[in-house]
């Protein structure tokens, strides 16, 4: 394949190229979207598929809720209370009367929660029921499915749900789910329950009210995977496998594939009044996705359209992006006949075009060499300018550092947190992003934290005040890293052997007739030769001493150039000071 590659005209080898990038690029993105898509529309299904079965289970919990409140009124009511007095002496003459008395609550017991469908109290002494329903004689109640699950319980209980099932009790045998509750009296009589029918359709309707997709069903198990409404279909996989999947857990989602092989997405949540029985909500992956499978068509529509395209366009561009390369050729021979004024043009900015601009360079072999020159210099001189940078008092560092451990050590939190603070700052405001011109408001910010950090470094050793500021100057832009030198020259030179507490003052001053912006940076420390200091900064640097002033004074020639001058003042004991006077609004191209 490579070797035919290469045997193919330059314009072939672009049709060919046009065409596969055309088909890799649309595969790509097609793959990417589709997959994307598929899994953000299966993530937001998810969470639209919970949420649903979450509000369902908060509605259908707050219905059993209010029917066991219910009840609970009715079996405190003075009616109730009186027939399990009855059923405590065991006195079956008043049964017609007590029969009658609880044919109010028993009404209004209904009244109030439409989806009972029948109440039954069971005691040694008769059935007690709304004369409206209509018992069946063809069932007695230990016979019953509801007898069986009390009978079957182990542990205690004070009140039971069975799972729907045909109406046993009565005769209109619909499908209900049972409520059993033991009553509440001063002694536990065996024997008595309190059975409420609850209408298994309205508890259905119920649940179904909040679904806004069509695609999404849901159904009741409990914890052995049985289905707990009994009008109600089975999974497409078996109640089992899903519980399996549940297990103990009380919410939550999954995915699983049925025998034949269809995905489902699945949610669950499990329902409060009654922890054993689970909500499922479960959605056909495929019917999920079937816009995204109708997308992936729509993709490879358009590819097929692409590729036509460039099959019948590469012609086209392989002359269009050829044509550089003969202009080239043209010009090369009109050099080769001594005309060296020609010059390549193109609109193209493709690799022809830069040989033709490389042809150019050769033309103006000179004058690029003079361009290299300068541009070498210019590397050089911000070289130096970085070297001179580096030698800033490194132990500077260290002793920061130093003060900051000592200072956690001695848990003076409050100080340790101001000082990585301003370390922080500091080192923010010298780094400026890697440019050399600051603002004069971070200028003054930087040595300001500076000295912050040496005040905590040296306590008692000095104090230090910056004059207030006129705002128009504070954005004139100034070499960064000019006073920080000279306050640590101060610091370090003149306040070591001072008996008394050092003042460092700083000042600015703009003269705007000149242009001129002075900064000054004062002291009362032990003071200067400022004239020896002077030669020793214009002499060979083998002999400064005064690295902080010689860097400063150097960063600032190179710069500013003549524009920008040193002062230098000391009265030892009293006054030294170093003015910087440097040009305003100066742009420095770094």
């Amino acid at each position: 394949m490579k070797r035919l590659f290469r045997k193919m005209s330059l314009k072939r080898r672009l049709w060919v190229s046009f065409v596969l990038l055309t088909v890799v690029c649309i595969s790509v993105t097609g793959t990417y979207v589709s997959v994307f898509f598929s899994r953000e529309m299966e993530s937001q299904a998810t969470k639209t598929s919970q949420d649903t079965l979450n509000k369902s289970a908060r509605v259908l919990d707050e219905r059993l809720k209010n029917i066991v409140v219910l009840v609970s009124t009715l079996m405190m009511g003075e009616p109730f209370q009186r027939t399990l007095k009855d059923v405590q002496s065991s006195s079956k003459k008043e049964y017609y009367n007590r029969l009658s008395g609880l044919q109010t609550p028993f009404v209004q017991l209904m009244l109030a929660e439409q989806s009972i469908d029948s109440v039954l109290v069971h005691t040694p002494i008769g059935d007690f029921y709304p004369t409206g329903n209509r018992r069946s004689l063809n069932s007695n109640f230990e016979s019953t499915i509801i007898n069986q699950k009390i009978t079957d319980t182990q542990e205690r209980w004070s009140k039971l749900w069975v799972p729907g099932h045909a109406d046993e009790l009565f005769s209109r045998r619909s499908s209900v789910i049972t409520l059993i509750i033991k009553p509440f009296f001063d002694i536990q009589l065996p024997g008595v329950y309190v059975v409420v029918n609850i209408r298994e359709d309205h508890l259905l309707d119920l649940i179904q009210a909040d679904m806004q997709s069509a695609s999404l069903s849901q159904l009741v198990i409990d914890r052995t995977g049985k289905n707990v409404f009994a009008s109600t279909g089975g999974m497409p996989q078996s109640n089992q496998q899903i519980y399996e999947r549940v297990g103990s857990s009380t919410r939550g989602n999954f995915e699983f594939t049925t025998e034949s092989g269809d995905a489902y997405l699945l949610n669950y949540a499990a329902l409060g009044m009654n922890p054993d029985w689970v909500l499922i909500g479960y959605q056909s992956k495929s019917e999920l996705l079937e816009p995204v499978q109708r997308m992936r068509w729509t993709i490879l529509t358009i590819m097929g359209g692409c590729v036509v395209l460039a099959l019948v366009m590469s012609s086209m561009l392989s002359e269009l992006l050829l044509q550089p390369l003969f202009k080239l050729r043209n010009l090369m021979v009109k050099v080769e006949r001594n005309k060296l004024d020609v010059r390549f043009e193109s609109v193209f900015e493709d690799e022809i075009s830069q040989v033709g601009y490389k042809f150019n360079r050769m033309l103006e072999q000179i004058g690029e060499l003079i361009e290299e020159v300068k541009a070498s210099e210019q590397d050089k001189r911000k070289s130096e300018i970085k070297a001179l940078q580096a030698q800033i008092d490194p132990h500077f560092l260290y002793n920061t550092l130093n003060t900051i451990y000592w200072k956690s050590e001695m848990e003076e939190q409050q100080a340790v947190s101001g000082m990585i603070v301003s370390l922080s700052l500091l080192f923010r405001l010298g780094l400026n992003n890697g440019r050399e011109i600051t603002t004069l408001r971070q200028e003054l910010e930087h040595v300001a934290q500076y000295l912050n950090l040496q005040e905590m470094c040296y306590p008692d050793l000095f104090r230090y005040s910056i004059q207030t500021v006129d705002e128009k100057l504070l954005d004139t832009p100034v070499l960064k890293i000019l006073l920080q030198p000279l306050v640590e020259n101060s610091i370090l030179h003149g306040f070591q052997e001072l008996p008394h507490e050092g003042v460092i003052r700083i000042e600015v001053e703009a003269d705007a007739a000149m242009g001129l912006l002075m900064l000054t940076v004062s002291d009362n420390g032990i003071g200067m030769d400022a004239e020896r200091v002077e030669k020793m900064l214009s002499g060979p640097e083998v002999e400064r001493t005064s690295y902080a002033l010689a860097n400063v004074r150097t960063r600032l020639s190179l710069y500013y150039g003549y524009k920008a001058s040193m002062e230098l003042e000391s009265e030892p004991g009293v006054q030294t000071s170093v003015k910087l006077i440097i040009p305003i609004q100066e742009v420095i191209n770094e």
